[in-house]
């Protein structure tokens, strides 16, 4: 394609733009709308499979012993957890180990509310075991039940499970209303193109007369499309990126929070993907709306 033929559409489409500035900003906004949705979405997804790998980071399992556990139940626990390939670490916390830890979890009302503990301590010995991925955490779980000298064996798989179900119903209802909001993109930005072929019909009648090829008198309207998809894709990256960095801002002040996804990530890395999306809808809702109401 020729400089000056190129620069020919690009003027034709900025025109028919003009012609249609209404309809054209209403589709730009849905486009805006959709893109921001879709920012929201993968943000949202980001941090939650942070915060996920944060928690399985720190992920436990507690295997609380009888106080009167012989040497050799002990000896077989142990072998067990030295054997396990789901296992990443293990250490035995002692009674005394365990008062410590609940007296600092208590803050300043530990002492009092442990007090006589010294004497006589309730809290058993444990093993403190940490696995390398949360879904081993059932197997391990099912190895140490029914081996003697275990009380009793707790884990906080419950809060990795609570997260991945909260995260695939918030996935399900985001990729449904991206759907949506995509066919609404789709369908305005036809209507817009339709409008701009239907005022310039004699135009174009009079252009295949004189032997103008079809794919001349599309491209105007395709790059017209793809202008108001990287418009509404360039504004919708800019109100996420400062709509997430004032929520950011908030929480990083009020919480100490250091896993949340930066907000500079928005413009870095997102905002490439949303304009080439943003335009990939422009043009297909172009081409849609010209093989459908454009004869050519």
């Amino acid at each position: 394609m020729k400089l000056n033929t190129f620069s020919y559409f690009v003027k034709d489409a900025g025109l028919s733009f003009k012609r249609n500035k209404a309809l054209s900003v209403s589709s730009a906004g849905t486009v805006t709308a959709t893109l921001f949705i879709l920012g929201i979405f993968i943000l949202a997804m980001l941090n939650v499979n942070i915060g996920l790998k944060d928690v399985e980071a720190r992920l436990e399992i507690k295997a609380f012993m009888q106080d009167e556990i012989s040497s050799e139940n002990k000896t077989e626990i142990e072998d067990l957890l030295a054997s396990s390939t789901y296992i990443k670490s293990y250490e035995e916390e002692t009674k005394e180990q365990a008062l410590v830890k609940l007296r600092k979890q208590l803050g300043e009302d530990g002492e009092m509310l442990t007090e006589g503990y010294d004497e006589k301590n309730p809290l058993p010995n444990s093993y403190v075991i940490r696995v390398k991925n949360a879904s081993h955490v059932d197997d391990v779980v099912k190895s140490l039940q029914g081996l003697e000298g275990i009380q009793e064996i707790k884990d906080g798989k419950e809060v990795v499970d609570l997260l991945v179900n909260v995260t695939s119903t918030a996935k399900w209802v985001g990729i449904i209303l991206l759907v949506i909001l995509v066919g609404v993109s789709l369908f305005l930005i036809g209507n817009t193109i339709k409008l701009s072929v239907y005022s310039r019909r004699k135009e174009i009648g009079i252009m295949k007369y004189i032997g103008a090829t079809d794919w001349f008198i599309r491209w105007p309207f395709i790059l017209e499309g793809a202008f108001i998809g990287f418009i509404g894709a360039f504004i919708g990256d800019l109100i996420l990126f400062f709509g997430y960095r004032y929520i950011f801002n908030k929480i990083s002040e009020s919480f100490i929070i250091s896993s949340l996804l930066k907000p500079n990530y928005i413009l870095t890395t997102m905002m490439p993907y949303f304009i080439f999306l943003g335009i990939l809808i422009g043009c297909i809702g172009s081409i849609i709306s010209i093989k459908k109401y454009l004869s050519v």
